[in-house]
């Protein structure tokens, strides 16, 4: 399936990071002086980013049967936040319509193994650079993904940081700044104040536990229509069908400079291509001929993530796992939050607000998202560039 048959918005039932420093210039260049140019066993098994939280579900889900020494360890590796606990009260009221929504982070922090991944000077500090709010509808068959980008000014809500550290609200700051000012929760507490929407999970996912992730699974094969060359994500693909390793996808999920009009709307419409393109893989590769290949990919995957804490045992995320299983590339939906680029400042975007509204009052409501809220937008001009092979 290629990215191109991704379901229109408005129609769910049927079946759009990472970066370092250099990553920060915006559609026109690393100055920003030109602006945007004219851009299956198969069956029923089968994520952040989305990636590793729905990769790890199906693998999980088998995890649990082995011996309690490895359950122990399993269940040992994964971390978690208490985001109840950080935000209290003053927060959406949940939705009681069976629907679930997930917000899922890659960060980017520059410390231990990902330094070498990330690229940049390890300052202890982690950033937000890929942002999902995964809503799941009711019954657990179709899924909406919509994709923040990072370098969207927003206007951030006072946020409490892991040390205890209060910070004030702030105006006109990017997205990504609220997790590296507050941690997760500040980056909940934040989409929750954008989107009027409760989030149920949080999953997060690192450079380090992506890559070995994806080599894991033996690699992941996408097709490029034109060729890819961007120094700054050390990633080169002639146009053609590839098997990614683990190194590649975390290129392709990074590189905005080679593709598109150079801005992060661009990347973003890689990650939501080479996102299908996993899932897809994940539902067909054979995860039952080997328990070694099954336990080395729980490993990875339950080392790869943090969660809420709802979240933070394996039998719950077994469960949360089995919840998602009948999700498929075919039946998401994948768009990005409607933005226009910042006239005054071509490397950040700003909120579409009338088109966004449509968009959460949408998922607010367990109903597809309007295809009219999609239509228009700064796009990155980066469609079509990654399609399933």
């Amino acid at each position: 399936m290629s990215a191109e048959s991704t379901p229109e918005p408005g129609t769910p039932g049927e079946a759009g990071t990472t970066s370092g420093a250099a990553d920060r210039s915006g559609p026109g260049g690393q100055d920003g002086r030109r602006g945007p140019r004219h851009r299956k066993q198969r069956g029923d098994r089968r994520k952040g980013l989305l990636i590793a939280a729905w990769s790890a579900a199906g693998v999980l889900v088998l995890g649990g049967t082995g011996a309690g020494y490895l359950y122990f360890k399993l269940n040992g590796n994964i971390k978690s936040v208490d985001i109840d606990h950080a935000l209290g009260t003053s927060r959406p009221t949940k939705v009681d319509n069976g629907s679930e929504n997930i917000l899922v982070l890659g960060s980017d922090t520059r410390s231990g193994a990902n330094k070498k991944l990330g690229g940049g000077a390890d300052d202890g500090s982690a950033r937000s650079d890929t942002a999902m709010v995964v809503h799941v509808y009711e019954g657990h068959k179709r899924a909406s993904v919509v994709s923040i980008p990072r370098d969207t000014l927003i206007d951030r809500p006072a946020c409490t940081d892991p040390k205890g550290v209060t910070h004030d609200a702030a105006s006109d700051v990017m997205f990504n700044s609220a997790y590296s000012t507050g941690g997760a929760a500040c980056a909940v507490k934040t989409v929750e104040a954008m989107s009027g929407i409760r989030m149920d999970h949080y999953l997060e996912v690192d450079f380090a536990g992506f890559e070995k992730l994806v080599d894991e699974l033996g690699g992941v094969e996408v097709t490029t229509t034109k060729a890819i060359d961007d120094p700054d994500s050390h990633l080169k693909l002639d146009a053609g069908t590839h098997t990614l390793t683990g190194g590649q996808a975390l290129g392709l999920v990074r590189t905005r400079h080679g593709v598109g009009d150079g801005s992060d709307l661009g990347r973003i419409q890689l990650q939501q291509a080479f996102i299908k393109a996993l899932v897809d893989q994940v539902k067909h590769i054979g995860l039952f001929h080997s328990g070694t290949k099954l336990y080395a990919l729980a490993d990875t995957a339950t080392r790869a993530v943090t969660t809420d804490s709802d979240l933070g045992s394996l039998n719950s995320l077994m469960s949360f796992a089995g919840g998602l299983k009948g999700i498929s590339a075919t039946n998401m939906t994948m768009v990005t939050m409607p933005v226009r680029y910042d006239p005054s400042n071509l490397n950040r975007v700003l909120v579409a607000e009338a088109k966004a509204e449509q968009v959460w009052t949408a998922l607010k409501n367990d109903r597809p998202v309007p295809k009219a809220a999609t239509e228009g937008n700064a796009s990155g001009e980066a469609a079509g560039v990654v399609t399933s092979s």
